[in-house]
């Protein structure tokens, strides 16, 4: 299968001061997908602006007609599956059948903790992985079904109702975020693609030798996963959200060392690969001639 470049546009901006551009520009250089982060607020934006996924992604169905659109990643941390499901039908309506849900676990940042009680502790990683097991398969659910009912130890639905349901069908694409066993469980059920963003460990003092050996380890779990629910690995996408291996930001310096990194994952079996849209005095920093020529002309000399 032949790679696919994607990218993931920070909602940090106002629309009308380089939000609106940046989405358009991003039709414009041939990506397949345009993602947003599905945060409150994330690590050294915290303190700056930073906008809704939904809403952003809805502006974004408005000013393009081609690109795919969705969130790396939606997670349990602040999303609840029934409003979380009335909001994504609507915004694969608006986009016409456009969308892909990025959904993962969550972690420990501000997503986790803003909307918690006083004294109240945050969730442990097995709360945390509980939680998506539950969140996951109702989402599922709450897409493809007119009418749910269910009551679980987390969340429930009482005739919840989600008609006409998703443009696509059964429902618009998740693109499960696991490395773990619970995880990559999810993804072999209900995912369309998996999506991974190496190993966190390997990102201070690993190499990008033994990222590419851990990726590979990783794939070979994901293989492992579908087997046991009775699926075909090949069939779901393999998606790469880089800036997080020890690689960093050199892949972006030049045309020639993106075209060495996306060859070495697309070998691994990586069917997507997702580079940040450049954002200065960040670690997402990037020259912007070389990220444009990296957009247009990396995939054709992939092929």
């Amino acid at each position: 299968m032949s790679l696919r470049l994607s990218t993931v546009i920070l909602p940090y901006r106002r629309w009308s001061e380089g939000g609106r551009s940046a989405w358009v520009r991003a039709e414009q250089l041939g990506f397949h997908t345009a993602y947003t982060y599905d945060h409150l607020s994330w690590r050294s934006f915290r303190d700056g602006p930073w906008f809704g996924a939904v809403p952003t992604l809805t502006a974004a169905a408005g000013v393009t007609e081609r690109l795919r659109l969705g969130t790396l990643v939606t997670s349990p941390n602040f999303r609840h599956p029934v409003t979380l499901a009335k909001e994504l039908i609507s915004l694969d309506d608006i986009s016409g059948g456009r969308i892909t849900l990025g959904i993962g676990a969550g972690g420990t940042g501000f997503d986790a903790t803003t909307l918690l009680h006083s004294g109240q502790e945050q969730w442990s990683p097995r709360e945390r992985a509980d939680r998506f097991a539950e969140f996951v398969p109702l989402l599922d659910r709450l897409l493809t079904e007119d009418a749910v009912t269910y009551e679980g130890r987390f969340y429930s639905a009482h005739e919840a109702r989600n008609i006409p349901g998703c443009v696509q069908r059964p429902r618009l694409p998740f693109a499960v975020a696991a490395t773990g066993p619970r995880g990559l469980k999810l993804a072999a059920r209900h995912g369309q693609a998996w999506v991974t963003t190496g190993d966190p460990k390997l990102y201070e003092n690993g190499t990008p030798e033994q990222s590419v050996e851990a990726l590979r380890g990783q794939i070979a779990k994901l293989s492992e996963a579908c087997a046991d629910a009775g699926r075909d690995a090949a069939d779901l996408d393999k998606v790469l959200l880089t800036g997080f291996t020890p690689d960093r930001a050199r892949p972006l310096r030049s045309l020639d060392a993106f075209v060495d990194f996306a060859g070495r994952h697309q070998e691994l079996g990586f069917t997507e690969i997702v580079i940040h849209w450049p954002i200065p005095d960040s670690d997402f920093a990037a020259d912007e001639k070389v990220f444009e020529q990296i957009a247009m002309e990396t995939t054709a000399q992939l092929a």
